[in-house]
């Protein structure tokens, strides 16, 4: 087993796996920029070393910088989280290179599936079902003679792309040349890549994903799927397991694709298979990503298998500990990505200093945060503040628990999109369970919180937030002075004590 891991990461993720390296007794290096000096993952770590300013091309993104860090802290492995550096081809191969070890798959795995043209191809060699499109590198010509015999609409997608950058819908022919004029900039300026390809677009589909998990003897196992279909702009926000949509049957024969797609590659690690679900519940393979996702969480609650542990330990070169007959799902897991955004504003980033942060404590209330009090959100990361998870003996169970945790769950200082998940767990599609992934955009495109009055105790809170965060050279009832020379002065110092003496 590994003695030390450096964790090439920041936020959440980075402190998911600072935490189960402590329970396995393994000393973990932190990486961090100047705008996280202080941050949870910085604190938690055994060792902590500044790699750069705080653009993260300038800190995260220096693959080079975080390779002679782990060298020069004496690290047996790298743990890439997610984000970032966790799916880059160059990355892993510098990172074996130096002679450490990359707790996530092949190199070569990575390039197969980060190229979803290349993807693609596999994936229909192996069997898998594939959304019928096209992926050649034709002329407009060819492009418009592709989109009518596959009928509109179409998706333009880009074929070294993910999370919706670089993908336009097209309703008619006349609307075609202007987008994948528009994919192949946006594509370009995101992933060094202007490739585009073509997908029959499915209206109104499920998204469901498969955790799959393969040791480096052969071992490939699924640890059941995942619903992933209340997105917005393309992206996750909530996620549950098992699915409402899948039964027995169709469990079986999606969770045999995805074992399928892993081998199809020579998959080792953790990843995940995703697909696409018809209304005819016909599904198909979408993408695959070739790292731990943000939603692991639930499956982890529902299995009984730590993804992370599992991930060093078969990085270290262990078999897996059980077969695919040994794996079950028990009761229902939900998850909700808790971000400081504005969901009324088109979900526009909330920077700022988070004054108090209280989160929900219950049994089987799980929170997974990356910021807690004091921490400030900044434009340079993502804004997710943490991941809600809760477990239940059942979906209606699990419902209950999550609209119960989020009620009590208090961040003061940046806006949330807490109240926004409110409003989604009590809404009657979603109890339902019958959301697609266009679920926010039909639902919830109006949204506004309601026009209430402040409450008296969120006015105190805030009063009291402005007080503690007076300075010191405010003197009260004849108090030293800030800078008289008495470090120990109560009159030095904004607290609870000071403000005490002076009401």
């Amino acid at each position: 087993m590994f003695s030390k891991i450096l964790v090439a990461n920041r936020g959440e993720i980075a402190v998911r796996v600072i935490r189960t390296c402590q329970e396995l007794g393994i000393r973990t290096v932190a990486v961090y920029s100047e705008a996280d000096a202080t941050a949870l993952h910085t604190v938690l770590a055994d060792e902590a070393v500044l790699i750069g300013p705080p653009p993260p091309t300038e800190s995260y993104l220096r693959g080079d910088r975080i390779v002679e860090v782990a060298l020069e802290t004496r690290c047996d492995a790298v743990h890439p989280g997610y984000g970032f550096l966790s799916e880059n081809t160059d990355f892993a191969e510098a990172v074996e290179a130096a002679g450490l070890v990359f707790i996530g798959p092949p190199p070569a795995a990575i390039r197969a599936m980060g190229d979803k043209v290349t993807a693609r191809a596999l994936m229909a060699e192996a069997g898998v079902p594939v959304v019928p499109g096209y992926e050649g590198e034709g002329s407009l010509d060819d492009f418009l003679a592709a989109a009518r015999d596959l009928g509109y609409p179409v998706l333009v997608k880009a074929a070294a792309g993910g999370g919706g950058k670089g993908m336009r819908v097209v309703e008619r022919e006349a609307d075609l040349p202007a987008a994948i004029e528009t994919a192949r900039r946006e594509a370009q300026g995101a992933f060094g890549d202007p490739r585009v390809y073509l997908e029959k677009y499915l209206p109104r589909p499920r998204h469901v994903e498969f955790q799959v998990l393969a040791d480096q003897h052969g071992n490939v196992v699924h640890l059941f799927e995942r619903e992933c279909s209340v997105q917005r702009r393309h992206q996750k926000i909530i996620e549950e397991t098992p699915s409402p949509l899948l039964d027995d049957d169709l469990r079986q024969r999606m969770g045999e694709a995805a074992v399928a797609a892993a081998r199809a590659v020579g998959y080792v690690n953790a990843g995940t298979v995703e697909f696409l679900v018809d209304e005819e519940r016909h599904f198909y393979f979408l993408e695959m990503n070739t790292r731990l996702q943000v939603e692991h969480p639930i499956t982890e609650l529902v299995v009984g298998v730590d993804l992370v542990k599992a991930q060093i330990n078969v990085a270290a070169g262990k078999p897996l500990p059980f077969s695919q007959a040994d794996l079950h799902q028990r009761g229902h897991a939900i998850e909700c990505r808790v971000y400081a955004e504005d969901p009324a504003n088109n979900f526009l980033p909330a920077t700022g200093r988070v004054l108090r942060a209280v989160e929900p404590v219950g049994p089987w209330v799980r929170v997974d945060a990356g910021v807690t009090t004091g921490d400030t959100v900044t434009h340079h990361y993502d804004p997710m503040i943490a991941k809600l998870i809760v477990w239940g003996e059942h979906r209606l169970d699990a419902l209950r628990k999550m609209a119960w945790a989020l009620d009590h769950y208090i961040v003061l200082g940046v806006t949330t999109n807490i109240p926004f998940l409110q409003d989604i767990v009590r809404h009657e599609t979603f109890r339902r369970g019958e959301v697609t992934t266009d679920f926010v955009e039909r639902h919830f495109a109006d949204w506004r919180l309601p026009d209430e009055p402040v409450p008296d105790e969120v006015l105190i809170a805030a009063a009291l937030a402005d007080l503690f965060e007076a300075t010191a050279s405010i003197n009260a009832n004849g108090g030293a002075p800030t800078g008289s020379g008495d470090p120990f002065s109560p009159w030095n110092q904004a607290d609870g004590f000071r403000v005490g003496q002076r009401v």
